[in-house]
């Protein structure tokens, strides 16, 4: 019983640390931000999110980080990789969206001092219909935790 009740202590432990953030039926899980070497201006955000219930949208990204905060789509446009800003990102019902370096990401523009490895900011997510949560954001290097490669 004894080692029962540790693993399920164990667990619950766990599962705190992987939410992040909840809003109505979204759940947003390890939001983190490229570090930038020195003083670069620029970065990018990314996490996952969750949605156990109906179709939403992530509307927009505000933060006192940067002087401009937007939520980019990577399209390959004549074997070019390149970024457009779009309006919202779809959250599908009982699906996942994900922010991820060479996907969907939120574009840090006009970073104040650029971002330290494990420098930790908020950013204001707004949804469409699960309304307002803030998370907070801590700066990584590049392939901390496996994630691809992705240069701005």
């Amino acid at each position: 019983m004894k080692n029962i009740t540790l693993l399920l202590v164990s667990a619950l432990s766990l599962s705190a640390f992987a939410l992040d953030a909840k809003i109505g039926s979204i759940t947003g899980a390890h939001p983190w931000a490229r570090v930038t070497p020195g003083a670069v201006k620029n970065s990018a955000a990314f996490m996952m999110f969750d949605n156990k219930g109906t179709a939403d949208k992530l509307i927009s990204v505000t933060g006192d980080i940067a002087k401009e905060i937007q939520i980019h789509s990577m399209i390959t446009e004549a074997g070019v990789m390149k970024m457009r800003e779009i309006k919202s990102l779809d959250i599908p019902a009982n699906g996942i969206a994900e922010l991820k370096p060479g996907g969907f990401h939120v574009m840090l523009i006009g970073l104040k001092d650029g971002l330290k490895e494990g420098e930790k900011f908020p950013l204001k997510l707004k949804f469409e219909k699960a309304g307002e949560v803030t998370v907070q954001v801590t700066a990584e290097k590049p392939g901390a935790h496996d994630h691809a490669e992705h240069k701005h």
